[in-house]
């Protein structure tokens, strides 16, 4: 993949290639596929304390480990499977975080089975099913937290999930596309 270096992007990706790529190629593309939903939200819990390229590094790892984030068996995951994860150098070796990604994928398939219809539709009902197109010129507008963030996170927590803050939740939101928080001058801004 070439990058063209001669593009505006939002500045929080300029510190090297594989975050540029990650603007460029996914930041703020609103995502529909239910798996890919659940491992963002996953991937994005792994990353709390740690910054964002700690876990982007490790993507493929983690798809790995927890099985191409297949959420049936994740939820199934008992010792064995914990003291796996737990001695596995390619992703984040934090208890808790392990113990988030099943309890997550047990609430994933709790959403699926009580007939919401979709991970997606439960997740972009918060903002209408459409993208918020936000005005921002500098990273210092960028909102950490929302309403509609507050109210995902207490939904996703009332389905049984943990690691799901809102500052987490508007992370993810901004990943996902649900919101676009692309500065005015960033080129994948409308791209």
């Amino acid at each position: 993949m070439v990058l063209r270096k001669e593009r505006t992007r939002c500045p929080w990706c300029l510190k090297d290639d594989v975050y540029m790529a990650y603007h460029d190629n996914v930041w703020g593309r609103p995502e529909h596929d239910d798996r890919k939903l659940f491992a963002k939200l996953v991937l994005d819990g792994a990353q709390a304390g740690l910054s964002w390229y700690t876990i982007l590094i490790r993507t493929e790892s983690y798809a790995r480990a927890f099985d191409d984030w297949n959420a049936e068996k994740i939820a199934c995951y008992g010792k064995k499977d914990m003291d796996r994860l737990m001695s596995d150098p390619g992703i984040i070796r934090n208890r808790q975080k392990i113990e988030s990604a099943i309890k997550n994928a047990q609430g994933y398939l709790r959403i699926m089975e009580d007939g919401k219809g979709s991970f997606d539709r439960f997740i972009w009902k918060h903002v209408d099913h459409e993208p918020r197109m936000n005005e921002w010129s500098s990273l210092g507008q960028v909102p950490v937290s929302t309403p509609e963030s507050d109210a995902l996170s207490r939904d996703l927590k009332k389905a049984g999930f943990s690691f799901v803050g809102t500052t987490i939740v508007y992370a993810y939101m901004q990943a996902i596309g649900m919101v676009n928080d692309h500065l005015l001058s960033c080129w994948r801004r409308t791209g």
